[in-house]
């Protein structure tokens, strides 16, 4: 098939290399032109994922028009609060019979819009029974190495879930199919939430207990506010619920978990993400999340507490503190 990976960041140019080990017509599209200059004479992306060598098959450009123009399948793999806008780029282009697989993690800021409905938003000629997801516990730094691992595609029609399963499937990366393209949408952009509270419990000096109460709450709230929104409660049990919450609690490559670290320990939130070459998802998604709560009347408080430490400057340890101190409630209550 041929297919172009928008996005040559650390996913994006790691799915590259999963499309091309299936022997597929691969294009990894960066909107850096020295990027993609230095790319495709290194055969490498040191930026984001050094180590590891790209093939030359892998075709590498920052023309985002032909890359796009008559693919089977395009993934985007860009930053979620990025996609609309690299969307528009392509947005007059005939992608009827296009499928489009996003691999991007969060909640647009402002339109409280899933990525999904991001896609659908701005391109006037996609089908909905077109759009897929990926989503899982999946680091770049490991599948890149072939480690193995596990993921779900989810689409709105079994069909497309299954070209997607039978598109990206390795002997080292593994894809389940499930239908509830909403419930996957949310679990994979929550839990990067969730994330930063176990950064922030780390950072703040506090141990094991801590973190296992932090995550054990923290699929009950994304759980909570997915039913609201029409998900299946059982999809945050699976892979891109509580499967890509564990890795993203617990990972020292998880860059939410990172955030929340650096910022339990005393550091701003300005000058832990201006450091960063990789983008934290889970720092726009507390706010979208918070307007959700709100919008939804879904009590988060896992998640509210996140968002008071990164957009209204509380003492991280306070936060931990407070949510200990909770009315007395059984397990099952808000």
């Amino acid at each position: 098939m041929k297919i172009t990976v928008l996005g040559a960041g650390s996913w994006g140019t790691t799915l590259s290399l999963v499309l091309h080990d299936n022997n597929h017509d691969v294009t990894l599209w960066t909107f850096d032109t020295l990027q993609a200059e230095r790319m495709q004479y290194e055969r490498e992306n040191k930026e984001f994922l050094p180590g590891i060598s790209i093939p030359s098959k892998i075709e590498i450009t920052s023309d985002i028009e032909k890359s796009c123009y008559k693919r089977d399948i395009i993934v985007t793999a860009v930053p979620s609060q990025f996609l609309r806008s690299v969307l528009q780029r392509i947005a007059h282009l005939d992608l009827s019979n296009t499928i489009i697989c996003n691999v991007a993690k969060g909640i647009e800021n402002g339109s409280l819009m899933t990525m999904s409905e991001v896609l659908l938003d701005v391109l006037m000629h996609e089908r909905k029974e077109n759009i897929a997801i990926l989503s899982g516990p999946s680091h770049a730094e490991e599948v890149s190495r072939k480690i193995p691992t596990m993921v779900v595609a989810a689409a709105f029609k079994t069909k497309i879930a299954r070209i997607i399963q039978e598109t990206f499937m390795t002997s080292y990366f593994r894809v389940y199919v499930n239908e509830d393209i909403r419930g996957v949408e949310l679990g994979g952009a929550i839990k990067n939430v969730i994330a930063i509270a176990a950064g922030l419990s780390d950072g703040a000096g506090f141990g094991d207990n801590t973190k296992a109460a932090i995550m054990t709450r923290g699929i009950y709230e994304i759980t909570r506010l997915g039913a609201k929104m029409g998900a299946q409660p059982i999809t945050f049990a699976g892979l891109s619920g509580m499967g890509d919450l564990i890795v993203t609690c617990m990972s020292k490559y998880s860059r939410n978990r990172y955030v929340g670290e650096e910022i339990g320990k005393g550091r701003t939130v300005s000058d832990v993400l201006s450091e960063m070459k990789m983008v934290a998802e889970g720092v726009p998604t507390a706010k979208s999340v918070h307007q959700l709560a709100q919008k939804h009347h879904i009590e988060m408080p896992m998640a509210e507490e996140v968002y008071k430490v990164l957009y209204e400057n509380k003492n991280p340890r306070q936060a931990t503190l407070d949510l200990m101190g909770r009315d007395t409630r059984g397990e099952g209550a808000h």
